[in-house]
């Protein structure tokens, strides 16, 4: 992902390349663990003219030289890729290009040099759960059989999601007496659980997939959210065609209603001011901030000097 100006296409984009720009840095978001677009060293202009005895030199954050490490690809025509990028490869790329000019008329040659900064950022896809409610009517609020009927639910929905290394947790229910436009008193069970991906053994699921395991796991917890929002659908049927009576306690229907919550892993977070065309990312918290837990916000330091990207503590 990159900060996309007015003269840079979403074509260029599509290329796997994104131009520098001598007035600004440029934004560049790279996943964890998969390679950089190419990183070009001039602007989209200059990349359309003839450009006399090109010469590259790039530095990385630390201020070293990138020529011959291991760990980028360098063109002859001065474009960077950063392969395999880690949270400690963040920071600001810097391409010095030098070029000459030759005076049509006198042929005396102008030796120019440009700059061109990119801010590349690693980032990660957020952690989902989904915060689900419903409701069910019962006879009363004092009933004994509530508090069997919501152990039994738990105990159903987790056997249905348990191939999917999910769980629910924070499940909790609230009694409570309404009067209907019809003058009668009904009861109520609100009930709030949380579609957890992080069930016993996710870990061992994770073993597989290392590098994308946030992918595997949001797509787990999808499904999990899916299946749980089917299982209150085909409860609605159930009551409409398979009781003779309504029982004691029952699926309210079109009650159930399913909200995302994402969260970042710890040394990640989200900025919208700061990153805005990777608003949903988690971006790794830059220097002299911090993310102990899984919440969205970088924390600022009490210390600003610290200078290290994705840090846990301060």
């Amino acid at each position: 992902r990159a900060e996309l100006k007015e003269e840079q296409s979403i074509d260029l984009i599509g290329k796997n390349e994104v131009y520098g720009d001598i007035r600004h840095e440029v934004n560049v978001y790279v996943k964890v663990f998969t390679n950089s677009p190419f990183l070009v060293c001039m602007d989209l202009a200059l990349s359309q003219e003839r450009i006399i005895d090109p010469n590259y030199l790039w530095t990385g954050p630390d201020g070293r030289v990138l020529q011959g490490q291991s760990y980028v690809n360098l063109t002859e025509t001065g474009k960077l890729m950063v392969m395999g990028f880690m949270v400690p490869m963040s920071g600001a790329y810097t391409c010095t290009l030098s070029h000459k000019v030759i005076e049509t008329t006198t042929q005396e040659e102008i030796e120019m040099v440009e700059d061109y900064k990119f801010m590349v950022y690693a980032y990660r896809e957020a952690d989902h759960a989904y915060q689900v409610a419903v409701r069910f009517s019962t006879r009363g609020c004092r009933l004994r059989n509530n508090d069997l009927f919501i152990k039994i639910l738990k105990k159903i929905l987790n056997s249905s999601i348990s191939h999917l290394t999910c769980h629910i947790t924070g499940l909790s229910y609230k009694c409570h007496s309404i009067r209907t436009p019809e003058d009668s008193l009904q009861y109520e069970l609100f009930v709030n659980f949380l579609v957890n991906p992080f069930a016993p053994a996710w870990e061992e699921v994770c073993q597989e997939f290392p590098n994308d395991c946030e992918d595997v796991t949001n797509r787990r917890v999808q499904q999990a959210a899916e299946r749980i929002g089917k299982f209150f659908h085909q409860l609605k049927h159930v009551l409409k065609s398979e009781f003779q009576a309504v029982p004691t306690i029952h699926y309210m229907d079109n009650s159930f209603s399913v909200t995302p919550i994402d969260s970042c892993q710890p040394g990640f977070g989200r900025n919208h001011h700061t990153h805005q065309n990777c608003a949903s990312c988690c971006v790794v918290c830059g220097p002299g901030t911090y993310s102990p837990n899984n919440e969205v916000t970088c924390q600022t330091c009490a210390r600003p000097e610290a200078s290290m990207y994705g840090a846990k503590s301060c």
